[in-house]
């Protein structure tokens, strides 16, 4: 099933936390960010998806060395709209940082300087996406968006930033 398709079923299923309300409040500080940095949201959205591939990336490491409590331990805990420069450094060391940001950077145009600015806002977002899967009265049960972002049948067929372009869609 595709990430949207799970976060579809997250924001239907009462045991689980997504709610249309949570996404509005996600694409709403998209939408402030845009306004902030003066970029374009599809600028924006275009950023979410690099930075989405190397959020998994770096969350299906943490999945294998420190197992999938860790990495629902995270999303929970930086999961939100508020920035984190802490979730970022968890995340990403130096390199993969760089590599992150001359990416963003040569695929949206937007300076790598802003994208590192963006960085603490835009990762506790991608996490606030994947906390839709949250089961309400369990927050630590089996997530079905993160695992669905994460691919365990490996089919590679996850994009967060198309994900939320269909989540807008919906929304409207």
């Amino acid at each position: 099933m595709s990430l949207f398709n799970q976060i579809l079923n997250a924001i239907n299923n009462p045991e689980q936390e997504g709610s249309t309300g949570q996404l509005s409040n996600i694409f709403g500080t998209i939408e402030q960010l845009s306004n902030n940095y003066q970029t374009s949201p599809s600028a924006i959205q275009s950023a979410l998806s690099i930075i989405g591939n190397y959020t998994r990336s770096s969350l299906k490491e943490k999945r294998n060395t420190e197992g999938e409590q860790q990495v629902q331990q995270i999303i929970n805990q930086f999961g939100g709209t508020q920035p984190s420069p802490q979730v970022v450094n968890m995340l990403f060391n130096m390199p993969q940082l760089e590599q992150m940001l001359q990416q963003v950077e040569s695929k949206t145009g937007i300076n790598s300087r802003t994208i590192q600015s963006m960085l603490p806002v835009l990762v506790p977002l991608i996490l606030n996406f994947l906390k839709t899967g949250n089961n309400a009265q369990n927050p630590q049960a089996s997530n079905s968006v993160a695992n669905s972002f994460l691919d365990a049948d490996g089919d590679g067929d996850v994009d967060i930033a198309d994900a939320m372009g269909m989540a807008m869609q919906y929304l409207r």
